[in-house]
C-alpha cells in the first residue's frame, strides 16, 4: 500500500517511535511504524488495520509532552511526517492549505514571503509539525493576542475509522453551517481520525516587534503587574514570565545577563507589534503598570537584536535545564490573577520533594510550565518527580485552573480530565468516541478509557 520502504519493522528503528517527549507517560512496543505519503495511503493503512483488529496510534513529528503519541504494544504507528507538503497559500483570501507533516516554523517562513503570518508559535515550532499542533490544540508565546491552533483553522481532511476521508469547515471567512466538526478533531489528540489537510487562517505580517522587560523583587508584584496589564485593556502580542530558577538557568547556559540583577524573583517579558507609535505606547503603558506595581528595573527596546536576544533567553529554558538533570514540564493553566499563588504552591512543593522546580509560562493567558527536574539515574527522584508533578496539577486546580492548557490529556493524565470535567462530561467524551471510532481504532487508552 505504502511501499516497503515506508514500512518499518525493525525494532532497533520502531523503538525510536514509542514514546515523546514526556517521561513519565506509558509506552509500547510497535508491531510497525508506518509512513504514509498522501491521504490515499492513510485510507488504505487504516482500512486494513480495521480489518486485522490492529491499533492505530497516529504520530507527528514527537515533540508532544503529554504521551499522547505514545505508542502501545502491537499497534501501527502511523507517522505523517512524509506528507510535508504545503499545497497552496492564497493571499487573497489570506489562507494556506497545508499535508499535516509540514513544520511549523517553514510554514511560518513561506507565508511571511507573501507579507502573511501565520500566529501559532509553540516553544518546539522549529521541529514540531501542524499535524501535532492541530491534534493537541497547541498554543505558544503569541496566545495573549492571537489565540490557540483553533483560533487559527478553517477546515481539515480527516480519515475516519471506516477509512472514509471528512472534509470540515470551509474557506470562507465565516460559516455555521451544522456542527463545528473542525473544532471538534482539534485537540481530539489522534482519538478520533487521522487529519491528512488542514486550510489554516493567516493574518497580515505585523511590524517588528518592541519589547520590554521587568524586573520584580517578589512574584507577586509580577502577579499584580500581569492582572493590571490585562484590567487596563492592554493587549502585547506577548507576555511572559520567568521566576528566579529559570533566570539563573538561562543566564548560565547563554552566558548573558538578562539585567534582572541580585535578588530578581520574577521576569516579566512583553512585546508589542503594533508598529511604531502605536507600539511605542503600548510598551509605554505596559512599562508605568510595571513600575506602579513595585518593579525594580523597567526597560523597552526597539533594538531587533536586543528584543530577540531576550526572546531567545525565554525559548532557551527547558535547554538551559539539562544542565542540572534531566526534566519533565508541566502544563497547567490558572486564571491570570493567581499566577502569583501558583508559583508559590511550586517553590513549596520543590522543597516538599527536594528537587528542583523552574516556572515559565505565558502570563498573558495564566498557561504556566513548571518544569521538574531530576536525575534520571535515580529511581528515587524519578519517583518525586512523579509525586511533583501531580501536586502541580493539583494546586492548579484549587486555584480555579485546568491541568492542560496546551500540551494535552494523552496518556499521563487521564484521571486529571476526568477529576476536572465530572462524569457527565465523561459519558459525552466516550459517546463522541463511539459514535466516530466504535472498535476503538484509533490511538486507544489516550486521554481516557473507553470503560
Amino acid at each position: 500500500m505504502v511501499g516497503a520502504s515506508a514500512v518499518l519493522v525493525d525494532p532497533d528503528i520502531t523503538d525510536s517511535y514509542r514514546r515523546d517527549m514526556m517521561p513519565l507517560a506509558p509506552d509500547g512496543a510497535p508491531l510497525a511504524v508506518v509512513l504514509p505519503a498522501n491521504a490515499e495511503q492513510v485510507q488504505q493503512v487504516v482500512k486494513a488495520c480495521a480489518a486485522a483488529g490492529t491499533p492505530i496510534v497516529p504520530r507527528g513529528a514527537g515533540s508532544g509532552l503529554s504521551g499522547a503519541a505514545n505508542a502501545i504494544d502491537g499497534c501501527v504507528v502511523l507517522v505523517t511526517t512524509r506528507m510535508n507538503e504545503i499545497v497552496e497559500i492564497d493571499t487573497d483570501n489570506r489562507l494556506a492549505v497545508v499535508q499535516p507533516g509540514v513544520i511549523n516554523l517553514e510554514l511560518r517562513g513561506a507565508v511571511e514571503k507573501h507579507g502573511l503570518f501565520y500566529p501559532p508559535d509553540p516553544s518546539s515550532y522549529d521541529w514540531c509539525t501542524i499535524g501535532g499542533n492541530l491534534s493537541t490544540n497547541a498554543g505558544g508565546l503569541c496566545c495573549v493576542k492571537y489565540g490557540v491552533t483553533t483560533d487559527s483553522v478553517l477546515g481539515l481532511d480527516i480519515v475516519l475509522a471506516d477509512g472514509e476521508l471528512l472534509r470540515t469547515g470551509r474557506r470562507t471567512v465565516k460559516g455555521v453551517a451544522g456542527y463545528d466538526l473542525t473544532k471538534l478533531f482539534i485537540g481530539s489528540e489522534g482519538t478520533l481520525g487521522v487529519i491528512t489537510q488542514a486550510t489554516l487562517a493567516l493574518r497580515p505580517l505585523p511590524q517588528a516587534p518592541g519589547t520590554m522587560v521587568a524586573a520584580f523583587s517578589s512574584v507577586g508584584a509580577a502577579g499584580e503587574a500581569v492582572s493590571r496589564i490585562v484590567r487596563e485593556g492592554i493587549v502585547p502580542s506577548l507576555m511572559e514570565i520567568m521566576d528566579a530558577t529559570s533566570i539563573a538557568a538561562v543566564e548560565a547556559h547563554l552566558k548573558t545577563e538578562l539585567g534582572a540583577g541580585a535578588g530578581c524573583a520574577a521576569l516579566l517579558l512583553c512585546q508589542s507589534d503594533s508598529g511604531g507609535e502605536a507600539a511605542r505606547r503600548e510598551l509605554v503603558a505596559i512599562e508605568q503598570v510595571c513600575t506602579d506595581a513595585g518593579a525594580d528595573l523597567v526597560h523597552s527596546t526597539f533594538d531587533p537584536a536586543e528584543g530577540s536576544m531576550l526572546l531567545t533567553a525565554r525559548r532557551a529554558v527547558l535547554t538551559a535545564l539539562e544542565v542540572y538533570g534531566a526534566w519533565m514540564t508541566d502544563d497547567v493553566c490558572v486564571p491570570r490573577t493567581r499566577i502569583a499563588e501558583l508559583i508559590a504552591a511550586c517553590e513549596r512543593i520543590s522543597a516538599e520533594v527536594g528537587l528542583r522546580v523552574a516556572v515559565v509560562g505565558h502570563a498573558g493567558d495564566g498557561n504556566m510550565h513548571p518544569t521538574i527536574v531530576y536525575d534520571p539515574s535515580s529511581s528515587d527522584e524519578f519517583a518525586r518527580a512523579n509525586t511533583a508533578f501531580n501536586d502541580i496539577l493539583a494546586a492548579g486546580l484549587a486555584l480555579g485552573g485546568t491541568v492542560t492548557g496546551e500540551h494535552g490529556i494523552g496518556k499521563i493524565k487521564r484521571e486529571w480530565l476526568e477529576r476536572e470535567v465530572g462524569p457527565v462530561a465523561m459519558r459525552t467524551h466516550r459517546a463522541i468516541k463511539a459514535a466516530l471510532d466504535p472498535e476503538n481504532v484509533f490511538n486507544p487508552g489516550s486521554m481516557f478509557s473507553m470503560s
